[in-house]
């Protein structure tokens, strides 16, 4: 058991490390942790994540704990993100008005296959961050301790 969370510490510690000399920010220290997925071209979902989101911070903020949150996007569920055909944008503004903890993740596979096939740059909503895989970057969330939800 102690050499599991002594793994457990370790492996965070070094998603830290990599991600500064990667020059990213190390990831917010919350008592929670949450990676939400969303992959498909669907308001819907994505709006069901929006509220999962925002259920969760508003449950743990009522118990005085805090709550990290990234949603990553890639695959079509990039348009989620995209300036140019987001059904969301609205609300995504709002849900980073009141969840400022939030990052919204933009998987770069995605964005240059779209960009390739589309013969166009791509924008982004300027909440939007881009990551180099949205595959990769769900298993370094979840190697830094934060719980996966698919909604």
């Amino acid at each position: 058991m102690k050499r599991r969370l002594l793994l457990t510490a370790a492996t965070g510690l070094l998603g830290a490390f990599a991600a500064l000399r990667r020059g990213e920010a190390a990831p917010a220290a919350a008592a929670h942790r949450l990676a939400l997925h969303v992959d498909r071209n669907d308001a819907q979902v994505m709006n069901i994540a929006l509220g999962n989101a925002g259920n969760a911070a508003a449950y743990f903020a009522a118990r005085g704990e805090t709550l990290a949150i990234e949603l990553v996007a890639y695959g079509p569920g990039l348009h989620m993100l995209r300036a140019d055909s987001s059904p969301v944008k609205e609300r995504i503004a709002e849900t980073h008005e009141k969840l400022p903890q939030m990052v919204f993740s933009a998987c770069n596979n995605t964005l240059q296959a779209m960009q390739r096939a589309e013969h166009k740059e791509i924008p982004l909503l300027p909440q939007a961050r881009i990551v180099p895989a949205g595959i990769v970057r769900l298993i370094e969330l979840q190697e830094q301790g934060f719980r996966y939800v698919k909604p």
